[in-house]
């Protein structure tokens, strides 16, 4: 039986034989990857033919070398890192096949003692999971499942902001890829066509002494080439994929790297440029201005979005025209993900 070491270390050779095809312009000897590496020939024709059972199409011609003409869309560090060069958040990635949840990944390695920029890549969940324990499924090839290792140096009410930020950066990574910019239903979901297209979910870890934070677990799952069967019978009517949206999915590759940098850039600023992000979330607040219902503990009422407070919660005017700051609970928006009264 193999060692479970002697796997992983083929498994980084392979991811660095891969970075390297990808930043190469022409034919790149096996020789030359040997020296960079330091590894044997024989080890680098090994990786080439490992990645060519993974379904990269890899020519090569004697005394030319080596070339990547075709890659499958697959999450992986070798795929990945030569896009994130210089980057903070991603600067270690971490792409499993399978996983109960990313969130929880990550957040065991964060006890482990990582450092954060972490970044966990999934290709399915066994238990993926959106707010107050719901189930978000989350079937194999069809979505982007990621989550990140965040440290930031800010209070705790600055850190409530973080979620909403992130909502803004995935828009922005989302339009950078495809082209149509998703809004945002407050505070975490991003909605196309009235639908469901992506969670988000931040988890904490505090010392319960101090109250101090240990780490944040920032959690994204996009929906991207889903179709109307591979959504569960609770799913299936509020939910969306870009592929169902644009008629094409993009590279879930493609995705993740602009999904990581647009994370990276947001958390240069975070949270010193409160009033920047403040405005951008707030154009893409689809909740602003409609009809909701607010479900909080046990109280449930309805009223009007009127308008987004500086710490990101929502106020509510309700029907008796009275004023309600909401930070917490859930909001439903007519005309989104169901609700219709």
């Amino acid at each position: 039986m193999e060692h479970k070491t002697e796997k992983g270390e083929r498994a980084v050779l392979r991811d660095e034989v891969l970075a390297l095809l990808k930043q190469g312009e022409g034919p790149l000897s096996g020789e030359a990857m040997s020296r960079r590496l330091g590894v044997s020939r024989a080890a680098v024709w090994k990786a080439v033919e490992n990645l060519r059972q993974e379904g990269y199409v890899i020519s090569s011609a004697t005394n030319r070398g080596y070339r990547l003409e075709e890659s499958p869309d697959l999450l992986s560090a070798g795929e990945l890192s030569g896009a994130l060069d210089g980057c903070l958040v991603g600067r270690e990635l971490l792409c499993l096949r399978t996983v109960d949840s990313t969130n929880s990944e990550v957040k065991r390695q964060a006890m482990a003692g990582k450092a954060e920029g972490l970044a966990v890549l999934a290709d399915e969940q066994t238990g993926g999971r959106g707010r107050r324990g719901r189930e978000f499924e989350s079937p194999a090839g069809k979505g982007l499942y990621c989550s990140v290792l965040l440290r930031p140096e800010c209070t705790l009410d600055e850190l409530m902001w973080l979620t909403a930020w992130t909502a803004v950066a995935v828009c922005d990574a989302v339009e950078e890829v495809c082209g149509v910019r998703p809004g945002i239903k407050w505070t975490n979901d991003l909605v196309l066509q009235g639908r469901k297209l992506c969670g988000i979910l931040t988890e904490l870890g505090m010392e319960g002494e101090s109250a101090r934070l240990q780490y944040a677990a920032v959690g994204i799952g996009v929906n991207v080439s889903q179709q109307a069967e591979d959504f569960g019978p609770v799913a299936a009517p509020v939910a969306i994929s870009l592929a169902q949206a644009l008629g094409k999915a993009p590279r879930r590759t493609d995705l993740a790297a602009a999904l990581l940098r647009s994370l990276d850039r947001m958390y240069l600023d975070f949270p010193t440029q409160r009033d920047s992000w403040y405005e951008r979330y707030r154009r893409d607040c689809l909740t602003l201005g409609k009809p909701v219902r607010v479900l909080r503990g046990n109280e449930t009422f309805t009223g009007v979005a009127e308008d987004l407070a500086g710490d990101f919660s929502l106020i509510v005017r309700r029907e008796d025209g009275t004023r309600e700051t909401v930070n917490a609970g859930d909001v439903s928006v007519r005309g989104l993900f169901g609700y219709t009264e």
